[in-house]
């Protein structure tokens, strides 16, 4: 038998989690609030076949499309996101400082590579992303959680961790937080972009829910107060054009930059070129304003009806996030329930078949953290479902609480 790299012992149990994610999301038995895809009506099926009848043809940016292409990507994607996503933002940007990666993940992923060495320390949110987690645990490195509350990540713990742990970086989805749905203050961000400075540490900010913002004021990205080069700032199409394109970029500067582009080499020489023509037509032909307003408004009802239906069907002394953008919510639950048990038994009732994402898992610290939590994604759900779906789940969790002593 082959012997596996210790790399592969040090990401099972955070594995198992992402499986187990991803395994009820097209099950059509189930209504499930458990993944955080788009909802099948943001995702711009017409106009992508017009740009792709378009482009795909010798006479036009066919033979482009289906070539090699260059190692930081297609210089009109990165000017568009240079112009559409980041200046917008507060965040002007060189589009030579601009990376464009196979999805959101890649980015983190280089960056990784370029960074962290085995037994390295990284300091994430609690709770965190998980999917982020499993990738920091496949090089080894070593997770140590900050505490945040309803403004995100907590500035004097991140400074205690830092004395404590000297980590060679922080991470942080500052933006509708995934899992909770909450969003770093505006004062926080410019603290924790001092600190990185100071510090000598890397920021990893991980946005790829900001540009689904639907309620609420914009908050400037963490990267728009960094004046030292320390922060990196990590996107996604995926939210906004397509998940199945795989595009994400990453925006950074000076070595960071170059070593970024070496990563990217020697991972897949580039991206593929052909979801990046079509997404660079799309923003160059001008679809995206109208489709951001259309996304914004679809889950902005969306929103509405989950907090409704949670506030309607769940038990008194439920918590939940109203978040201002995003795909999630995120619920704490009275009475000392146990959500890895509850999803089994939502699952397994043919009466409930409701799917969700159980808290513990997204805690680091282990020792029965947010075991009484869960995460809630609405995206991919249509209201009518929405209802159904946390109506029986509500009415499972009352039953569950009337047969505990």
């Amino acid at each position: 038998m082959a012997v596996f790299a210790k790399r592969m012992r040090t990401m099972e149990r955070t594995a198992s989690i992402i499986r187990g994610l991803f395994g009820t999301m097209n099950d059509p038995g189930i209504i499930s609030f458990g993944g955080g895809s788009p909802a099948r009506e943001a995702l711009p099926v017409d106009i992508v076949r017009e740009i792709a009848n378009d482009v795909i043809r010798t006479d036009s940016r066919g033979v482009e499309a289906l070539q090699y292409g260059s190692v930081p990507g297609l210089m009109d994607l990165r000017q568009a996101v240079s112009t559409e996503l980041l200046t917008p933002r507060g965040v002007p940007a060189n589009p030579s400082n601009i990376l464009i990666t196979s999805g959101g993940l890649e980015g983190i992923n280089l960056l990784c590579q370029v960074f962290i060495d085995p037994g390295d320390v990284i300091l994430v949110e609690s709770p965190t992303f998980v999917h982020c987690v499993e990738i920091f645990e496949m090089f080894q490195a070593r997770c140590i959680s900050v505490a945040m509350d309803e403004d995100g990540m907590i500035p004097e713990d991140l400074e205690e961790k830092i004395r404590r742990h000297s980590p060679k970086m922080i991470y942080l989805v500052p933006t509708f937080h995934n899992p909770t749905g909450r969003t770093l203050s505006l004062e926080r961000r410019r603290i924790i972009a001092r600190i990185g400075s100071a510090c000598d540490v890397i920021i990893l900010e991980d946005d790829p829910y900001r540009d689904i913002r639907y309620s609420g004021s914009d908050l400037p990205p963490i990267k728009a107060f960094d004046t030292t080069d320390h922060t990196v700032l990590a996107n996604s199409f995926s939210k906004i054009f397509s998940p199945g394109s795989r595009l994400g970029y990453v925006l950074s500067s000076g070595e960071i930059n170059s070593r970024l582009l070496d990563a990217k080499t020697a991972t897949n020489s580039h991206t593929s070129m052909l979801p990046q023509v079509i997404c660079a037509e799309f923003f160059k032909r001008g679809h995206y304003p109208s489709h951001h307003k259309m996304i914004c408004d679809l889950y902005r009802k969306r929103r509405d009806t989950m907090i409704e239906s949670i506030d309607r069907f769940f038990p008194p002394g439920t918590k939940r996030v109203f978040p201002d953008g995003g795909l999630f919510t995120w619920v704490e639950l009275p009475g000392d329930i146990n959500t890895t048990e509850l999803l089994a038994e939502s699952l397994a009732d043919p009466d409930v078949r409701v799917a969700f994402v159980a808290g513990e898992g997204f805690f680091i610290e282990g020792n029965g953290m947010g075991k009484n939590c869960m995460r809630i994604s609405f995206g991919s759900v249509t209201p009518e479902k929405i209802r159904t779906g946390a109506e029986r789940l509500g009415k499972l969790i009352r039953q569950k609480l009337e047969r505990k002593p």
